[in-house]
Protein backbone atom coordinates (compact mmCIF):
# COMPACT_ATOMS: atom_id res chain seq x y z
CA UNK A 1 0.00 0.00 0.00
CA UNK A 2 1.20 3.56 -0.66
CA UNK A 3 2.46 5.55 2.30
CA UNK A 4 0.63 8.73 1.29
CA UNK A 5 -2.95 9.18 0.10
CA UNK A 6 -3.49 12.55 -1.59
CA UNK A 7 -7.00 13.98 -1.17
CA UNK A 8 -8.37 16.43 -3.72
CA UNK A 9 -11.87 17.78 -4.24
CA UNK A 10 -12.66 19.25 -7.67
CA UNK A 11 -15.44 21.69 -8.47
CA UNK A 12 -15.36 23.59 -11.79
CA UNK A 13 -11.56 23.62 -12.01
CA UNK A 14 -11.09 22.45 -15.59
CA UNK A 15 -8.59 25.24 -16.33
CA UNK A 16 -6.32 24.55 -13.35
CA UNK A 17 -6.70 20.94 -12.18
CA UNK A 18 -4.25 19.41 -14.66
CA UNK A 19 -1.41 21.64 -13.44
CA UNK A 20 -2.30 20.77 -9.84
CA UNK A 21 -2.16 17.06 -10.66
CA UNK A 22 1.20 17.53 -12.38
CA UNK A 23 2.55 19.22 -9.22
CA UNK A 24 1.90 15.95 -7.36
CA UNK A 25 3.33 13.82 -10.16
CA UNK A 26 6.56 15.85 -9.94
CA UNK A 27 7.07 15.07 -6.24
CA UNK A 28 10.46 13.62 -5.34
CA UNK A 29 8.60 11.30 -2.94
CA UNK A 30 6.73 8.90 -5.22
CA UNK A 31 5.05 6.36 -2.91
CA UNK A 32 1.56 7.83 -3.12
CA UNK A 33 -1.95 7.33 -4.42
CA UNK A 34 -4.03 10.27 -5.61
CA UNK A 35 -7.75 10.22 -4.78
CA UNK A 36 -9.62 12.87 -6.75
CA UNK A 37 -13.35 13.44 -6.20
CA UNK A 38 -15.43 15.59 -8.51
CA UNK A 39 -18.11 17.46 -6.58
CA UNK A 40 -20.70 17.94 -9.32
CA UNK A 41 -18.69 20.14 -11.69
CA UNK A 42 -20.57 21.83 -14.52
CA UNK A 43 -17.47 22.45 -16.68
CA UNK A 44 -14.98 20.00 -18.25
CA UNK A 45 -13.30 19.04 -14.96
CA UNK A 46 -14.45 15.41 -15.19
CA UNK A 47 -13.00 14.84 -18.65
CA UNK A 48 -9.71 16.49 -17.69
CA UNK A 49 -9.29 14.37 -14.55
CA UNK A 50 -10.36 11.17 -16.32
CA UNK A 51 -7.70 11.77 -18.95
CA UNK A 52 -5.06 12.17 -16.24
CA UNK A 53 -6.29 9.04 -14.44
CA UNK A 54 -6.08 6.96 -17.60
CA UNK A 55 -2.44 7.96 -18.00
CA UNK A 56 -1.43 7.35 -14.35
CA UNK A 57 -2.62 4.28 -12.46
CA UNK A 58 -1.89 5.96 -9.12
CA UNK A 59 -4.86 8.29 -9.66
CA UNK A 60 -8.20 7.08 -8.31
CA UNK A 61 -11.12 9.09 -9.71
CA UNK A 62 -14.47 9.15 -7.91
CA UNK A 63 -17.56 11.35 -8.19
CA UNK A 64 -20.29 12.68 -5.92
CA UNK A 65 -23.88 12.27 -7.07
CA UNK A 66 -24.27 16.08 -6.87
CA UNK A 67 -22.52 19.10 -5.40
CA UNK A 68 -22.14 18.55 -1.66
CA UNK A 69 -19.29 20.84 -0.60
CA UNK A 70 -15.74 20.21 0.56
CA UNK A 71 -16.34 18.40 3.90
CA UNK A 72 -18.49 15.73 2.25
CA UNK A 73 -16.08 15.46 -0.68
CA UNK A 74 -13.00 14.98 1.50
CA UNK A 75 -14.81 12.39 3.62
CA UNK A 76 -15.65 10.59 0.38
CA UNK A 77 -11.94 10.60 -0.51
CA UNK A 78 -11.03 9.30 2.96
CA UNK A 79 -13.16 6.20 2.37
CA UNK A 80 -10.73 5.21 -0.40
CA UNK A 81 -7.53 6.25 1.39
CA UNK A 82 -5.16 3.41 2.27
CA UNK A 83 -2.04 5.41 3.09
CA UNK A 84 -0.50 5.96 6.51
CA UNK A 85 -0.50 9.71 5.83
CA UNK A 86 -3.12 11.80 4.01
CA UNK A 87 -1.99 14.91 2.13
CA UNK A 88 -4.34 17.67 1.05
CA UNK A 89 -4.16 19.33 -2.36
CA UNK A 90 -6.56 21.83 -3.92
CA UNK A 91 -7.45 21.73 -7.60
CA UNK A 92 -6.16 25.23 -8.41
CA UNK A 93 -2.94 25.19 -6.39
CA UNK A 94 0.68 24.12 -6.90
CA UNK A 95 3.44 22.90 -4.59
CA UNK A 96 7.18 22.44 -4.38
CA UNK A 97 8.51 19.07 -5.66
CA UNK A 98 10.07 18.35 -2.25
CA UNK A 99 6.88 18.95 -0.26
CA UNK A 100 5.96 15.29 0.38
CA UNK A 101 9.55 14.25 0.96
CA UNK A 102 9.96 16.80 3.75
CA UNK A 103 6.54 16.22 5.33
CA UNK A 104 6.89 12.42 5.37
CA UNK A 105 10.36 12.72 6.88
CA UNK A 106 9.01 14.97 9.62
CA UNK A 107 6.11 12.67 10.54
CA UNK A 108 8.36 9.62 10.46
CA UNK A 109 10.77 11.27 12.89
CA UNK A 110 8.16 12.95 15.11
CA UNK A 111 5.41 10.51 16.15
CA UNK A 112 4.28 12.98 18.82
CA UNK A 113 2.65 15.16 16.12
CA UNK A 114 -0.58 14.21 14.36
CA UNK A 115 -0.10 16.41 11.32
CA UNK A 116 2.30 18.81 9.65
CA UNK A 117 1.67 21.85 7.46
CA UNK A 118 4.00 24.19 5.60
CA UNK A 119 4.31 27.88 4.90
CA UNK A 120 2.62 29.06 1.73
CA UNK A 121 3.27 31.43 -1.09
CA UNK A 122 0.16 32.89 -2.59
CA UNK A 123 -0.21 33.77 -6.24
CA UNK A 124 -2.81 35.32 -8.49
CA UNK A 125 -3.15 35.77 -12.23
CA UNK A 126 -0.09 38.03 -12.20
CA UNK A 127 2.32 35.71 -10.42
CA UNK A 128 3.71 34.98 -6.96
CA UNK A 129 3.52 37.30 -3.99
CA UNK A 130 4.05 36.63 -0.30
CA UNK A 131 1.29 37.52 2.14
CA UNK A 132 2.68 36.08 5.34
CA UNK A 133 5.19 38.51 6.83
CA UNK A 134 6.26 36.42 9.80
CA UNK A 135 7.44 32.80 9.95
CA UNK A 136 4.25 31.63 11.66
CA UNK A 137 4.02 29.69 14.93
CA UNK A 138 6.08 26.52 14.59
CA UNK A 139 4.28 24.52 17.29
CA UNK A 140 0.85 26.09 17.85
CA UNK A 141 -0.74 25.41 21.24
CA UNK A 142 -4.39 25.24 22.21
CA UNK A 143 -4.16 28.88 23.21
CA UNK A 144 -2.99 29.82 19.70
CA UNK A 145 -6.19 28.40 18.19
CA UNK A 146 -8.24 30.97 20.08
CA UNK A 147 -7.10 33.94 17.98
CA UNK A 148 -7.34 32.16 14.63
CA UNK A 149 -6.37 29.13 12.61
CA UNK A 150 -2.56 28.70 12.79
CA UNK A 151 -2.40 26.14 9.98
CA UNK A 152 -2.85 26.12 6.21
CA UNK A 153 -5.31 23.35 5.44
CA UNK A 154 -4.34 22.85 1.81
CA UNK A 155 -0.71 22.18 2.73
CA UNK A 156 -1.52 19.66 5.46
CA UNK A 157 -0.30 16.09 5.71
CA UNK A 158 -2.32 14.31 8.41
CA UNK A 159 -1.94 10.85 9.90
CA UNK A 160 -4.84 8.61 8.88
CA UNK A 161 -5.16 7.62 12.53
CA UNK A 162 -5.70 11.30 13.42
CA UNK A 163 -8.51 11.60 10.88
CA UNK A 164 -10.03 8.40 12.25
CA UNK A 165 -9.84 9.70 15.82
CA UNK A 166 -12.25 12.54 14.98
CA UNK A 167 -14.20 10.67 12.26
CA UNK A 168 -13.00 13.00 9.50
CA UNK A 169 -14.69 16.29 8.71
CA UNK A 170 -18.04 17.33 10.10
CA UNK A 171 -20.48 17.65 7.21
CA UNK A 172 -22.85 20.22 8.65
CA UNK A 173 -23.97 23.60 7.24
CA UNK A 174 -22.47 25.59 10.12
CA UNK A 175 -18.86 24.83 9.15
CA UNK A 176 -18.96 25.16 5.35
CA UNK A 177 -15.87 27.15 4.40
CA UNK A 178 -14.25 26.63 7.80
CA UNK A 179 -14.02 22.85 7.90
CA UNK A 180 -10.27 23.10 8.49
CA UNK A 181 -10.53 25.35 11.56
CA UNK A 182 -13.20 23.01 12.94
CA UNK A 183 -10.88 20.05 12.31
CA UNK A 184 -7.98 21.66 14.18
CA UNK A 185 -10.20 22.36 17.19
CA UNK A 186 -11.42 18.77 17.32
CA UNK A 187 -7.93 17.32 16.90
CA UNK A 188 -6.46 19.56 19.61
CA UNK A 189 -9.35 18.68 21.93
CA UNK A 190 -8.03 15.10 21.72
CA UNK A 191 -4.43 16.29 22.25
CA UNK A 192 -3.47 15.58 18.63
CA UNK A 193 -1.17 18.46 17.76
CA UNK A 194 0.25 19.96 14.57
CA UNK A 195 3.54 21.46 13.43
CA UNK A 196 4.39 24.12 10.84
CA UNK A 197 7.45 23.55 8.67
CA UNK A 198 9.05 26.89 7.87
CA UNK A 199 9.76 26.04 4.24
CA UNK A 200 7.44 27.61 1.66
CA UNK A 201 6.34 24.38 0.01
CA UNK A 202 2.75 25.14 -0.99
CA UNK A 203 1.59 27.67 -3.58
CA UNK A 204 -1.96 28.85 -2.99
CA UNK A 205 -4.01 30.45 -5.78
CA UNK A 206 -5.57 33.66 -4.47
CA UNK A 207 -7.27 35.12 -7.54
CA UNK A 208 -8.70 38.57 -8.03
CA UNK A 209 -12.20 37.38 -7.14
CA UNK A 210 -11.09 35.79 -3.84
CA UNK A 211 -12.62 38.63 -1.85
CA UNK A 212 -16.07 37.59 -3.14
CA UNK A 213 -15.88 34.67 -0.72
CA UNK A 214 -15.82 37.14 2.16
CA UNK A 215 -19.58 37.02 2.80
CA UNK A 216 -21.44 37.59 6.03
CA UNK A 217 -22.70 33.99 5.86
CA UNK A 218 -19.13 32.72 5.70
CA UNK A 219 -18.13 34.92 8.64
CA UNK A 220 -21.08 33.70 10.68
CA UNK A 221 -19.93 30.13 10.03
CA UNK A 222 -16.48 31.00 11.34
CA UNK A 223 -17.98 32.61 14.44
CA UNK A 224 -19.94 29.40 15.10
CA UNK A 225 -16.84 27.24 14.61
CA UNK A 226 -14.88 29.43 17.02
CA UNK A 227 -17.60 29.26 19.67
CA UNK A 228 -17.84 25.46 19.45
CA UNK A 229 -14.07 25.13 19.31
CA UNK A 230 -13.54 27.18 22.44
CA UNK A 231 -16.09 24.99 24.18
CA UNK A 232 -14.30 21.80 23.05
CA UNK A 233 -10.96 23.14 24.32
CA UNK A 234 -12.56 24.35 27.57
CA UNK A 235 -11.09 27.76 26.84
CA UNK A 236 -11.48 30.61 29.35
CA UNK A 237 -14.57 32.78 29.09
CA UNK A 238 -12.58 35.79 27.84
CA UNK A 239 -11.69 33.87 24.67
CA UNK A 240 -15.26 34.03 23.41
CA UNK A 241 -14.67 37.70 22.54
CA UNK A 242 -12.69 36.44 19.55
CA UNK A 243 -15.81 34.74 18.17
CA UNK A 244 -16.99 38.22 17.14
CA UNK A 245 -13.81 38.91 15.12
CA UNK A 246 -14.97 37.34 11.79
CA UNK A 247 -18.20 39.32 11.89
CA UNK A 248 -16.29 42.57 12.40
CA UNK A 249 -14.01 41.69 9.46
CA UNK A 250 -17.07 41.25 7.25
CA UNK A 251 -18.08 44.84 7.99
CA UNK A 252 -14.75 46.30 6.79
CA UNK A 253 -15.04 47.99 3.36
CA UNK A 254 -13.73 45.80 0.56
CA UNK A 255 -10.90 48.12 -0.52
CA UNK A 256 -9.51 48.26 3.03
CA UNK A 257 -9.81 44.49 3.44
CA UNK A 258 -7.96 43.90 0.17
CA UNK A 259 -5.12 46.19 1.26
CA UNK A 260 -4.80 44.31 4.55
CA UNK A 261 -4.61 41.00 2.71
CA UNK A 262 -1.85 42.32 0.46
CA UNK A 263 0.12 43.37 3.52
CA UNK A 264 -0.29 39.91 5.01
CA UNK A 265 -2.14 41.08 8.11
Amino acid sequence: MPRVSVLMGVYNCAKTVEASIEAIQKQTFTDWEFIICDDGSADDSVSVVKKCAEADSRIIFIQNDKNHGLPYTLNHCLKYASGEYCARMDADDLCDPTRFEKQVKFLDEHPEFGFVCTRMKRFDERGFYELNKGPGKIQPTKKDLIKGSPFSHASAMIRKTAYDAVEGYRDIPQIQGDEDYDLWFRLYAKNIFGYNLQDELYFFFDGRDASKRRTMKRRLHEAWVRKEGYKALKAPIWSYVYAVKPILLALIPKFIYDRLRKKGR
